[in-house]
Protein backbone atom coordinates (compact mmCIF):
# COMPACT_ATOMS: atom_id res chain seq x y z
CA UNK A 1 0.00 0.00 0.00
CA UNK A 2 1.27 2.89 -1.33
CA UNK A 3 -0.20 6.06 1.36
CA UNK A 4 1.40 8.92 -0.07
CA UNK A 5 1.13 8.25 -3.80
CA UNK A 6 -2.66 7.61 -2.52
CA UNK A 7 -2.59 10.48 -0.67
CA UNK A 8 -0.93 12.84 -3.58
CA UNK A 9 -3.77 11.51 -6.07
CA UNK A 10 -6.59 12.35 -3.67
CA UNK A 11 -5.27 15.81 -2.71
CA UNK A 12 -5.14 16.73 -6.12
CA UNK A 13 -8.53 14.95 -7.21
CA UNK A 14 -10.03 17.55 -4.39
CA UNK A 15 -8.01 20.39 -5.92
CA UNK A 16 -9.48 19.74 -8.85
CA UNK A 17 -13.27 19.27 -7.78
CA UNK A 18 -12.62 22.49 -5.81
CA UNK A 19 -13.50 21.09 -2.35
CA UNK A 20 -13.31 23.62 0.71
CA UNK A 21 -13.87 22.77 3.75
CA UNK A 22 -16.14 24.94 6.26
CA UNK A 23 -14.50 28.15 8.06
CA UNK A 24 -13.23 26.71 11.43
CA UNK A 25 -14.72 30.07 13.36
CA UNK A 26 -17.99 28.68 12.46
CA UNK A 27 -17.24 25.45 14.73
CA UNK A 28 -15.19 27.46 17.41
CA UNK A 29 -17.91 29.97 18.02
CA UNK A 30 -20.34 27.39 18.76
CA UNK A 31 -17.59 25.27 20.61
CA UNK A 32 -17.28 28.82 23.07
CA UNK A 33 -20.81 29.23 23.28
CA UNK A 34 -21.27 25.58 24.96
CA UNK A 35 -18.32 26.04 27.41
CA UNK A 36 -20.08 29.78 27.94
CA UNK A 37 -23.35 28.59 28.59
CA UNK A 38 -25.05 30.63 25.99
CA UNK A 39 -28.08 28.75 25.36
CA UNK A 40 -29.47 31.18 23.39
CA UNK A 41 -26.26 31.03 20.32
CA UNK A 42 -26.36 27.08 20.79
CA UNK A 43 -30.04 26.70 20.38
CA UNK A 44 -29.92 29.43 17.10
CA UNK A 45 -27.19 27.49 15.63
CA UNK A 46 -29.21 24.01 15.86
CA UNK A 47 -31.80 25.66 14.46
CA UNK A 48 -30.16 27.17 11.01
CA UNK A 49 -29.30 23.66 10.50
CA UNK A 50 -25.55 23.82 9.91
CA UNK A 51 -24.10 20.12 11.59
CA UNK A 52 -27.21 18.94 8.75
CA UNK A 53 -25.31 20.49 6.17
CA UNK A 54 -22.99 18.37 4.64
CA UNK A 55 -20.87 20.86 2.41
CA UNK A 56 -17.88 21.56 3.48
CA UNK A 57 -17.96 19.59 6.50
CA UNK A 58 -15.56 17.37 4.74
CA UNK A 59 -16.03 13.57 3.63
CA UNK A 60 -14.93 10.89 6.11
CA UNK A 61 -17.03 8.59 4.18
CA UNK A 62 -18.62 7.88 1.16
CA UNK A 63 -21.86 6.80 3.15
CA UNK A 64 -23.78 9.90 3.91
CA UNK A 65 -24.99 8.17 7.57
CA UNK A 66 -21.56 6.79 8.22
CA UNK A 67 -20.26 10.10 7.90
CA UNK A 68 -22.65 12.12 9.36
CA UNK A 69 -22.03 9.44 12.46
CA UNK A 70 -18.39 10.54 12.29
CA UNK A 71 -18.76 14.11 12.42
CA UNK A 72 -20.72 13.35 15.22
CA UNK A 73 -17.98 11.64 16.86
CA UNK A 74 -15.71 14.36 15.82
CA UNK A 75 -17.73 17.43 17.62
CA UNK A 76 -18.74 15.41 20.99
CA UNK A 77 -15.22 15.03 21.31
CA UNK A 78 -14.27 18.52 21.40
CA UNK A 79 -17.02 19.71 23.17
CA UNK A 80 -16.15 17.38 25.32
CA UNK A 81 -12.49 18.35 25.79
CA UNK A 82 -13.69 22.01 25.88
CA UNK A 83 -15.70 21.68 28.44
CA UNK A 84 -13.47 19.89 30.51
CA UNK A 85 -10.29 21.97 30.28
CA UNK A 86 -12.99 24.75 31.17
CA UNK A 87 -14.16 24.07 34.36
CA UNK A 88 -16.44 20.51 34.08
CA UNK A 89 -15.29 17.91 36.04
CA UNK A 90 -13.77 15.70 33.68
CA UNK A 91 -15.19 11.79 34.36
CA UNK A 92 -18.72 13.78 34.53
CA UNK A 93 -17.53 15.40 30.70
CA UNK A 94 -16.40 11.99 29.86
CA UNK A 95 -19.39 10.20 30.81
CA UNK A 96 -21.81 12.37 28.88
CA UNK A 97 -19.50 11.69 25.77
CA UNK A 98 -19.56 8.02 26.10
CA UNK A 99 -23.37 8.27 26.54
CA UNK A 100 -24.29 10.29 23.71
CA UNK A 101 -21.62 8.04 21.40
CA UNK A 102 -23.20 5.27 22.78
CA UNK A 103 -27.01 6.39 21.65
CA UNK A 104 -25.22 7.65 18.15
CA UNK A 105 -24.16 4.38 17.19
CA UNK A 106 -28.05 2.92 17.73
CA UNK A 107 -29.22 5.30 15.31
CA UNK A 108 -30.45 4.27 11.93
CA UNK A 109 -31.23 7.53 9.81
CA UNK A 110 -29.04 10.82 9.11
CA UNK A 111 -32.15 13.20 10.52
CA UNK A 112 -31.76 11.27 13.87
CA UNK A 113 -28.09 11.49 14.32
CA UNK A 114 -28.34 15.21 13.28
CA UNK A 115 -31.20 15.92 16.42
CA UNK A 116 -29.01 14.15 18.85
CA UNK A 117 -26.32 15.91 17.92
CA UNK A 118 -28.56 19.10 18.73
CA UNK A 119 -29.58 17.49 21.77
CA UNK A 120 -26.14 16.85 22.66
CA UNK A 121 -24.58 20.02 21.98
CA UNK A 122 -27.83 22.22 24.17
CA UNK A 123 -26.55 18.97 27.31
CA UNK A 124 -23.54 19.98 27.40
CA UNK A 125 -24.29 23.84 27.24
CA UNK A 126 -26.95 23.64 29.98
CA UNK A 127 -24.36 21.57 32.40
CA UNK A 128 -21.58 24.67 31.40
CA UNK A 129 -24.39 27.06 32.56
CA UNK A 130 -25.03 25.81 35.59
CA UNK A 131 -21.53 25.45 36.44
CA UNK A 132 -20.62 29.24 35.50
CA UNK A 133 -23.78 29.93 37.68
CA UNK A 134 -22.27 27.80 40.40
CA UNK A 135 -19.47 29.56 40.56
CA UNK A 136 -19.99 32.56 42.85
CA UNK A 137 -22.75 30.93 44.66
CA UNK A 138 -22.70 29.34 48.24
CA UNK A 139 -22.34 25.56 48.52
CA UNK A 140 -26.07 25.32 49.42
CA UNK A 141 -27.52 26.92 46.34
CA UNK A 142 -25.12 25.19 44.22
CA UNK A 143 -25.93 21.91 45.48
CA UNK A 144 -30.11 22.77 44.60
CA UNK A 145 -29.00 23.84 41.45
CA UNK A 146 -27.06 20.55 40.72
CA UNK A 147 -30.40 18.80 42.47
CA UNK A 148 -33.23 20.54 40.67
CA UNK A 149 -30.67 19.83 37.03
CA UNK A 150 -30.53 15.76 38.17
CA UNK A 151 -34.37 15.81 39.40
CA UNK A 152 -36.53 18.62 37.38
CA UNK A 153 -39.14 15.42 36.22
CA UNK A 154 -39.92 15.12 39.87
CA UNK A 155 -42.52 17.32 42.53
CA UNK A 156 -39.87 19.60 44.15
CA UNK A 157 -40.57 21.30 47.03
CA UNK A 158 -38.46 23.71 49.30
CA UNK A 159 -38.63 21.67 52.33
CA UNK A 160 -37.19 18.82 50.64
CA UNK A 161 -34.72 20.92 49.13
CA UNK A 162 -33.56 22.43 52.70
CA UNK A 163 -33.56 18.21 53.73
CA UNK A 164 -31.08 17.55 51.19
CA UNK A 165 -29.04 20.16 51.73
CA UNK A 166 -29.35 20.10 55.81
CA UNK A 167 -29.92 23.95 56.39
CA UNK A 168 -33.58 25.32 57.24
CA UNK A 169 -36.23 26.18 54.90
CA UNK A 170 -36.56 29.85 55.87
CA UNK A 171 -32.68 30.15 55.41
CA UNK A 172 -32.37 28.39 51.93
CA UNK A 173 -35.24 30.31 50.65
CA UNK A 174 -33.69 33.57 51.99
CA UNK A 175 -30.08 32.19 50.76
CA UNK A 176 -31.58 31.44 47.54
CA UNK A 177 -33.40 34.45 46.99
CA UNK A 178 -30.14 36.56 47.45
CA UNK A 179 -27.61 34.98 45.10
CA UNK A 180 -29.94 34.13 42.69
CA UNK A 181 -32.75 37.17 42.76
CA UNK A 182 -35.53 34.76 42.72
CA UNK A 183 -37.32 32.23 45.03
CA UNK A 184 -37.10 28.58 45.18
CA UNK A 185 -40.50 27.82 43.36
CA UNK A 186 -40.23 30.31 40.32
CA UNK A 187 -36.27 28.96 39.74
CA UNK A 188 -38.04 24.84 39.69
CA UNK A 189 -40.90 26.13 37.49
CA UNK A 190 -38.56 28.16 35.02
CA UNK A 191 -36.53 24.46 34.92
CA UNK A 192 -39.44 22.70 34.17
CA UNK A 193 -40.44 25.12 31.37
CA UNK A 194 -37.25 24.81 30.03
CA UNK A 195 -37.13 20.97 29.67
CA UNK A 196 -40.77 21.52 28.35
CA UNK A 197 -39.49 23.54 25.69
CA UNK A 198 -37.14 21.06 24.65
CA UNK A 199 -39.81 18.29 24.58
CA UNK A 200 -42.30 19.96 22.97
CA UNK A 201 -39.26 20.44 20.32
CA UNK A 202 -37.36 17.24 20.10
CA UNK A 203 -40.04 14.52 20.87
CA UNK A 204 -43.56 13.54 19.83
CA UNK A 205 -45.09 13.44 23.31
CA UNK A 206 -48.22 14.87 23.73
CA UNK A 207 -49.06 18.33 26.23
CA UNK A 208 -50.60 15.54 28.63
CA UNK A 209 -47.48 12.98 29.07
CA UNK A 210 -45.11 16.59 29.33
CA UNK A 211 -47.56 17.92 32.02
CA UNK A 212 -47.36 14.49 33.94
CA UNK A 213 -43.65 14.26 33.06
CA UNK A 214 -42.93 17.13 34.54
CA UNK A 215 -45.02 17.13 37.76
CA UNK A 216 -47.59 19.64 37.02
CA UNK A 217 -50.67 19.38 39.25
CA UNK A 218 -52.89 18.80 35.85
CA UNK A 219 -52.40 19.65 32.17
CA UNK A 220 -54.12 23.36 32.05
CA UNK A 221 -51.71 24.25 34.63
CA UNK A 222 -48.44 22.43 32.63
CA UNK A 223 -50.72 24.98 29.67
CA UNK A 224 -50.87 28.08 31.80
CA UNK A 225 -47.03 28.15 33.09
CA UNK A 226 -46.02 27.09 30.27
CA UNK A 227 -47.67 30.25 28.27
CA UNK A 228 -46.65 32.74 31.33
CA UNK A 229 -42.74 31.71 30.75
CA UNK A 230 -42.77 31.97 27.17
CA UNK A 231 -45.52 33.73 26.08
CA UNK A 232 -47.30 31.13 23.85
CA UNK A 233 -49.19 27.84 25.01
CA UNK A 234 -47.53 24.56 24.21
CA UNK A 235 -49.17 23.70 20.79
CA UNK A 236 -48.12 26.98 19.22
CA UNK A 237 -44.45 26.53 20.34
CA UNK A 238 -44.96 23.22 19.09
CA UNK A 239 -46.26 24.56 15.42
CA UNK A 240 -43.60 27.20 15.40
CA UNK A 241 -40.34 24.77 16.75
CA UNK A 242 -40.71 21.04 16.74
CA UNK A 243 -37.89 18.95 14.78
CA UNK A 244 -38.72 17.24 11.76
CA UNK A 245 -35.46 16.48 12.04
CA UNK A 246 -36.30 13.93 15.04
CA UNK A 247 -38.63 11.88 13.39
Amino acid sequence: MNIEKEWNEAEYEMTENEIIHKPLTSEYNLYAAVVEGDMDYVRKDCAEGGFANPEGMGVLSNNSLRNIKYHFVTATALITRHCAENGMDKEQAFRLSDFYILKMDTLQSFDEVVALHDQMCQDFCGKMKLLKSSAALSMPVTHCLNYIYEHVNEKLELADLAMEVNVSPSYLSKLFSKELGVSVSEYIRSQKIEKARNLLKYSDYDFANIANYLAFSSQSHFIDTFKKYTGMTPKKYRDKYYSTTWK
